[in-house]
């Protein structure tokens, strides 16, 4: 893998920071053009994409430190926030990240009288992407994203042990790309996303749309990934995955018959 791409000086490039930064950058942007069809102020896309960036990494970066204090050698829960720990370019956890983040973005748009719904409906696609882009920094950096080896059968999985940090490759196992996976699929629902957005009855249908493929998405993928299972033959990220789905399709089912003049019209102008 290619952790670190180049240098400018004493400063190095990571391949995972900078295709972070890449998914940022795009996912603002269309965020932004999103608020703007909407007849919101785009300005509004800037300081939530800042909270977002600040939310995502210390909320990746604390979900990740759990894990390793859960799967890793016990001890004092803060003895895991040394200075390689919090300032590695590795070591975000997606979910963690989207936790925190959600909830300054709550916070934020309670003080501004935003509606939150509308926000986040809003940010459903580009978040979308930004994630499938993020995943291909996972893959180039070799972070413990990988899949399981491609030659082994099913059964042979279930022995095969978990060592968080250590790429296969390096010992010449061919592994499944997960990252690259994610991607695709990352690609694919986003435009179907884009294509859904204005078909949507009322505010917050599109998020719970978004809960749903994103959740699936990763719970397909953690099949093949080599986490470790917390409960059955489920990973934690496969826990979270369901209660996203769960979360989704509850709210469509409770609010099928909402219906959103002001939003109806937005989207067909011309009735």
């Amino acid at each position: 893998m290619y952790p670190d791409l180049f240098k400018l000086g004493p400063v190095t490039v990571h391949s995972y920071g900078l295709m972070l930064g890449i998914a940022f950058l795009i996912g603002s942007t269309l965020f932004s053009r999103e608020l703007k069809r909407v007849k919101l102020d785009e300005n509004i896309g800037v300081a939530i994409t800042f909270l977002a960036i600040i939310g995502g990494l210390v909320g990746s970066k604390l979900f990740y430190i759990i894990e390793e204090w859960n799967f890793g050698q016990g001890g004092a829960f803060l003895s895991y926030f040394t200075a390689d720990t919090l300032f590695s370019p590795s070591g975000l956890t997606f979910y963690g990240g989207l936790i925190i983040a959600f909830i300054m973005i709550y916070v934020y748009c309670r003080y501004k009288k935003l509606r939150i719904l509308q926000i986040i409906d809003a940010m459903a696609p580009a978040t979308m992407l930004s994630y499938g882009i993020a995943r291909v920094g996972c893959h180039l950096s070799g972070d413990g994203c990988y899949g399981l080896p491609v030659n082994n059968t099913p059964f042979e999985f279930l022995g095969y042990s978990y060592v968080k940090g250590i790429v296969p490759t390096h010992a010449g196992v061919l592994v499944h790309p997960t990252p690259l996976y994610e991607l695709a699929a990352a690609v694919i629902i986003f435009f179907v996303l884009m294509a859904m957005r204005k078909k949507m009855k009322y505010y917050g249908q599109m998020f719970f749309i978004y809960l749903i493929f994103s959740g699936s998405e990763r719970l397909i993928v953690e099949f093949i990934r080599l986490n470790p299972k917390v409960i059955f033959i489920f990973t934690q990220a496969q826990l979270i995955s369901i209660g996203m789905i769960l979360t989704g399709f509850v709210f469509l089912m409770l609010f099928r018959n909402k219906r959103d003049e002001g939003l109806e019209k937005l989207n067909n102008p011309e009735k």
